[in-house]
């Protein structure tokens, strides 16, 4: 991405009214990228461009029936066609990297098969490689950005994810990953609402990926037609937060679009290539602070943040810190998402932790923060009252016992 198409880009991203889905789609993956993550930034978006950008999670442009014929001629494993007994040519859905089609075997399973839309690698990573140019010159202007803001970070995460989700065989590998933890945890942790599709590793390859068909609705179309209870929610949490807060190795990706909520009730971890690794630092400072908050114990809460400086900063500065966050958090308790974002309080908090404290979030940290931004986009969406930090107090404590993080 060229300096001009980024500014004009940016232009698209922040002005009034509707951005141009279509001519961000055409600047390549990366713009697709990045605007499902501004999409996910209701602080600093209004909610109406916020909802319109959530759309391109799932609503991305398709291939011609043709196309993916001949891209299942080419790249699908030897015998795939044996297999197949019927293959829906209308996209089920398609997503930036790849697109869905329901088929059944010849055994009777129903399952969707995912291809891979184009050579999309070569571009995405030269896109980076400029982007990274121009970061890093605007970092030698600003470095507070490198520990603040952190385009650098973001866009290496961006590429991680991104070539991952590109060999369709990683989300093969991560499904299991993500199913060996919960299977580890079923003494002292269970998680009965989560499960995993069904994969075809035999009939798939880097380009081509067969799985099962899940009967549900996404958490994006539960949004939409209004149908997601608080309950579902806080357990998304809980599933998610143990993955983040307690193990350190959780889902990097996901979005309303990646999780399915199945017939049973069950939620369906969708698009499993970009499993992410926590710092433990950073991990665990934030579920302290977390679970201070929740209290209400704000000192305690604003001295855990201090876990994340590479050493605790002079008493003048901590002072400073503290009396800067205790504004940040003033009268937090009483106000619920819809009136203070947690997404904003964290932007707000991690730039004072910075500024302030010394701290240093890292390259490594910035998946995390991403995850708890798609969480408050959720509730933003559909229980703007809910005072969030109060209610993931529960889950937050059953975290520490059951995961034994009073040792930590």
């Amino acid at each position: 991405m060229r300096l001009l198409t980024f500014l004009r880009y940016y232009r698209e991203i922040r002005k009034d009214g509707p951005a141009d889905l279509e001519w961000i789609q055409a600047q390549g993956l990366l713009a697709v990228k990045l605007s499902q993550i501004f999409a996910l930034r209701p602080d600093m978006l209004s909610i109406e461009k916020c909802r319109q950008l959530q759309t391109m999670y799932r609503n991305a442009s398709t291939i011609p029936p043709e196309d993916v014929e001949e891209i299942l001629r080419e790249k699908a494993p030897v015998g795939f066609y044996d297999s197949i007994a019927w293959f829906d040519e209308e996209p089920l859905a398609a997503a930036s990297v790849g697109q869905v089609h329901r088929a059944t075997l010849a055994n009777g399973d129903e399952v969707v098969v995912k291809v891979v839309k184009a050579d999309h690698k070569r571009k995405f990573q030269r896109d980076v490689k400029r982007m990274m140019r121009m970061m890093k010159f605007a970092i030698s202007l600003s470095p507070k950005l490198r520990r603040v803001g952190n385009p650098l970070a973001l866009l290496r995460h961006v590429e991680d994810y991104t070539t991952r989700e590109l060999d369709l065989r990683n989300e093969i590998k991560g499904g299991a990953e993500l199913e060996a933890i919960q299977e580890s945890l079923v003494e002292d942790f269970p998680m009965p609402k989560l499960r995993f599709p069904k994969y075809y590793p035999e009939m798939s390859n880097e380009h081509v990926l067969v799985s099962e068909y899940v009967r549900g609705k996404t958490l994006e179309e539960g949004i939409n037609d209004e149908s997601l209870p608080w309950d579902y929610l806080i357990e998304l949490f809980r599933i998610h937060g143990a993955y983040m807060f307690g193990v350190g190795t959780f889902h990097g990706d996901l979005h309303p679009g990646n999780c399915i909520i199945d017939e049973d009730g069950c939620f369906v971890f969708i698009d499993n290539g970009a499993i992410c690794q926590a710092p433990r630092n950073v991990s665990l400072s934030l579920f302290n602070f977390f679970d201070e908050m929740s209290k209400g114990n704000h000192d305690a809460a604003f001295e855990a943040l201090l876990g994340v400086a590479s050493q605790r900063p002079s008493e003048d500065r901590v002072e400073r810190f503290k009396s800067k966050m205790e504004e940040i958090y003033d009268g937090f308790g009483e106000k619920s998402v819809g009136e203070q974002s947690l997404t904003d309080l964290m932007m707000r908090t991690v730039r004072t932790a910075v500024e302030d404290a010394g701290a240093d979030f890292g390259e490594e940290g910035f998946p995390i923060i991403r995850s708890l931004m798609y969480m408050d986009g959720l509730v933003i969406r559909t229980h703007p009252k809910v005072k969030l930090i109060a209610e993931m107090g529960p889950s937050l404590n059953e975290f520490r016992k059951g995961l034994d993080m009073e040792s930590m």
